[in-house]
């Protein structure tokens, strides 16, 4: 059976994937934006959790959360001078996401002045409707605040990979807000609440706008190639497994960002067969293409030489499943995204990949080590995104959020 993807004829795909992503990466600063990758990196299905949107805890417990409806990501970059004002940063940060938790009804007591609320949710809005989850960049810590010695061991500068594109506007930050609703208007309404109160602090650096859609017939949210996307994760219930792959001895996590142009339309004329070799699965119901159904392991010790599933296929070289690749298992949670066109009138669409762990080089590293070279990076371009040290929840509603590092 022939492995090799089609190429349209008189192009070169890797031509056609770096003109076309490079076009499109510079759109995902200016526009509202939306994103999701088939990666296979775990061997159970992720428990299904009521969503956990609180900030109090001992963890950042948002995470855990299937992918919602809607969601924004933003990195800032801090413009406030010294170790007072960044305190003061986060401390009106921390009340802002205190406040969206709780909901708030907002009385009008002067109309000649800017009202309180934006409006975008009406009069009032209640609380528990948006999830909010706050990390820190590596170049927070370098001379600005005196923090070099408190960087969390691991965080640094996300790394190129081989078949990456990377556009460093829209790469790493010293803050990354992540907001996620049933609704896009409480995306935005979090927004803009926390930006009107910040300004002067913090501002912008990038911002991609992501969705998912129900499941199409069932199982798992399909990503814009088409395929089933979640079908396999750690256990987001089992504590031991929480401990051993997600959160940090301080109750943190590491967040991988990575945006991903997906070459839609290049990809729309590659046959089916061609597809769910590169991925590994069947498209029309998520299935190993060694098994039925889609919560079923595919196993690779039956097929060592990669007849049904290739060798290089993204399940397998993302999760061999052997006990030696146990401990690089990912958190992964992802939305598409639709920017529109790009500059050269090509369909501007991808996935907002965000992925949690422990440690970022035990497991996204080498994770996306084994995937240099796969197949389908002549159909999806990394362009952006970021890592991040996911700050310890709020102990109570005096707490404030990097209150460990500033202490």
């Amino acid at each position: 059976m022939d492995e090799t993807p089609l190429t349209p004829q008189g192009s070169s795909r890797r031509g056609f994937l770096l003109g076309g992503a490079t076009a499109g990466a510079a759109a995902v600063i200016a526009a509202g934006r939306r994103m999701a990758v088939a990666d296979d990196t775990s061997q159970e299905m992720g428990g299904v959790l009521a969503a956990e949107l609180s900030p109090y805890g001992p963890n950042q417990r948002v995470l855990l959360n299937e992918p919602s409806r809607a969601t924004a990501m933003i990195s800032f970059d801090v413009i406030a001078t010294g170790r007072k004002q960044l305190s003061d940063l986060f401390a009106v940060i921390s009340d802002r996401v205190k406040v969206l938790a709780a909901g708030e009804s907002v009385a009008v007591s002067d109309p000649s002045r800017p009202p309180a609320d934006n409006g975008v949710l009406g009069p009032s809005f209640a609380g528990n409707q948006v999830g909010v989850l706050i990390g820190v960049g590596a170049s927070l810590f370098d001379h600005r605040f005196g923090l070099a010695a408190r960087k969390p061991v691991g965080l640094k500068p996300m790394r190129t990979f081989p078949n990456d594109n990377l556009d460093p506007a829209i790469c790493h930050g010293d803050l990354s807000v992540q907001f996620t609703a049933a609704t896009p208007d409480v995306v935005t309404h979090a927004l803009r609440d926390l930006t009107k109160h910040t300004r002067g602090a913090m501002q912008p650096r990038w911002r991609v706008d992501g969705f998912t859609s129900p499941p199409r017939p069932d199982g798992a949210p399909r990503n814009l190639l088409g395929f089933k996307d979640g079908t396999s994760n750690p256990s987001t219930t089992d504590t031991g497994t929480l401990d051993r792959l997600i959160w940090t001895k301080d109750g943190g996590s590491f967040q991988v960002v990575r945006i991903i142009r997906n070459l839609v339309e290049f990809w729309d004329r590659v046959s089916l067969q061609e597809q769910e070799l590169m991925i590994g699965r069947r498209r029309d119901d998520g299935s190993p293409l060694d098994a039925d159904g889609e919560l079923t392991a595919p196993d690779y010790a039956r097929d060592p030489q990669g007849l049904i599933i290739p060798t290089d296929a993204h399940i397998r070289l993302a999760n061999p499943r052997t006990p030696r690749t146990e401990a690089t298992r990912i958190l992964r949670r992802s939305w598409n995204y639709d920017l529109g066109l790009d500059s050269n009138g090509q369909l501007n669409q991808g996935t907002l990949f965000t992925c949690y762990q422990q440690d970022i080089e035990r497991q996204f590293e080498a994770v996306q080590t084994r995937l240099i070279d796969e197949p389908l990076t002549d159909y999806i371009s990394p362009v952006g995104g970021g890592y991040f040290s996911v700050l310890p929840g709020l102990a109570d509603r005096n707490d404030t959020y990097a209150k460990a590092l500033l202490s």
